[in-house]
């Protein structure tokens, strides 16, 4: 119940309009990745498609989260979502540009770092918070979106 509770507070701003509020996918995987349009990791938004297409019927959710704490994102939240649609078709949820580390990381990503002393190193780490809304594993940049390790730690949840 502590986990919901946690995540249930978290909000993010919608790169459509509008806010994300975690809560709203109480009882369902979602896994939260954060991004950049510059980056040598970028390709991977395929692989977020597609893992997002390939197990969305059955509850998973993917959120992008745009950032530039590293140095290597689009200037506005208009440009990054044109390029996401443009480039790789993407249709999933997507926050604006969002800090994720330090002093400055969005309230969910401290509540990660305080909960699990995990914080993105780089761009494209993966976060998989479980139904109940615990943190249930953690994924570097390295990690593809369609890897055995993402996949079975996923449908471990959906099934």
């Amino acid at each position: 119940m502590l986990a919901i509770a946690a995540v249930d507070g978290h909000r993010f701003a919608s790169i459509d309009g509008g806010e994300i509020d975690l809560a709203d996918w109480r009882g369902q995987p979602v896994l939260v990745v954060n991004t950049a349009s510059r980056c040598a990791y970028t390709r991977q938004y395929d692989g977020l498609q597609a893992l997002y297409d390939r197990y969305r019927e059955r509850g998973l959710v993917v959120l992008a989260v745009p950032s530039n704490d590293f140095h290597q994102e689009l200037r506005s939240d208009e440009e990054v979502k044109d390029f996401c649609e443009v480039n790789f078709g993407l249709d999933l949820p997507m926050t604006t540009i969002t800090s994720v580390r330090g002093d400055a990381a969005h309230p969910f990503y401290r509540w990660v770092r305080a909960q699990s002393g995990f914080e993105p190193n780089w761009n494209f780490n993966k976060i998989l918070i479980g139904p109940e809304g615990g943190i249930v594993a953690t994924f570097g940049a390295r990690a593809r979106p369609m890897s055995r390790p993402v996949t079975d730690a996923i449908t471990g949840l959906l099934e």
